[in-house]
């Protein structure tokens, strides 16, 4: 049976291919974007398969009247995709108070907004499945991206929690962490170059040059594969909760959370320490 989709951030790069690949295959979806012009072609290739929403998952009503839209529309939603987001660039000391918070507002609460519009729906159905776009930025963090990582950490927490409250209502969540994709002109994007850039501070212009030096030299994944994938993951009874999409950033993962265990080994006592003499019969007592 075709599937009704719902996804944020549909005008380009990976949404716009998300989009693309559902309708290819008979599905039907309810594409969002800030300006719906980028989707005209769309629908004139698909008709009445796609309902061109314009949204900014900023506008918390405006995300309720669109997910309420594309129920009514097609009477029922069976894949909610929180794609839309950007990423702030900056040391935390350039970061601008609004620039946190813009970044926030769109990465986190833009995706709250979603899930908390199309629960009721999927709850009433007893199915359903919530796709987040995280990042490998949301399992590792590096210099200059602290606003981004914050947003994608955070995703991962909240996704993370949410699997465990709707699984009763038949309802599944699935996070997706990409690494780079060639989603601008076949190549992949320079994160230091992408419009939003903090006001740089002088003290960080070494730590720019070297990672700038390293900017996009990970090999850029296809984003019409990464759709096919979604497509995969859509079709699963049981899709996992975490899923890395391309591979250039495994190892790194893999180093990374290999670290962290270590260190936590390594402090042991100081974090028995930290815990204090426990009275014996009071450790009994609650145990």
């Amino acid at each position: 049976m075709s599937k009704v989709w719902f996804i944020t951030g549909s005008s380009r790069g990976l949404g716009r291919q998300f989009v693309e690949a559902a309708l290819s295959r008979g599905d039907q979806v309810a594409a969002t974007a800030r300006a719906t012009a980028s989707l005209d072609d769309l629908v004139t290739a698909y008709g009445d398969a796609v309902l061109p929403l314009a949204m900014d998952v900023t506008d918390k009503a405006a995300v309720l009247e669109s997910v309420k839209a594309a129920k009514e529309h097609f009477g029922r939603l069976d894949v909610v995709v929180n794609n839309a987001g950007f990423a702030q660039i900056g040391a935390v000391e350039e970061l601008t108070e609004q620039q946190l918070r813009d970044q926030m507002e769109t990465n986190l609460f833009g995706a709250v907004w979603v899930i908390q519009a199309a629960l009721p729906y999927l709850r009433e159905q007893r199915s359903g499945h919530i796709v987040q776009l995280s990042s490998a930025a949301g399992l590792i963090a590096m210099p200059l991206g602290g606003a981004y990582h914050a947003s994608k950490w955070a995703l991962e927490g909240l996704n993370e929690a949410l699997a465990g409250e709707v699984a009763g209502f038949g309802v599944k969540v699935t996070i997706i962490e990409p690494g780079g994709f060639a989603t601008r002109d076949g190549k992949n994007p320079d994160p230091l170059d992408n419009g939003h850039v903090a006001l740089p501070d002088p003290a960080y212009d070494d730590l720019r040059l070297r990672l700038g030096a390293a900017a996009g030299k990970q090999p850029a994944g296809d984003p019409a594969a990464a759709a096919q994938a979604l497509l995969k993951l859509a079709d699963l009874d049981n899709p996992p909760l975490r899923v890395l999409f391309g591979q250039g950033f495994y190892p790194m993962i893999q180093q990374a959370y290999a670290d962290r265990l270590k260190t936590w080994d390594d402090w042991q006592d100081l974090s028995a320490q930290a815990h204090g003499e426990l009275d014996q019969q009071g450790a009994a007592d609650r145990a």
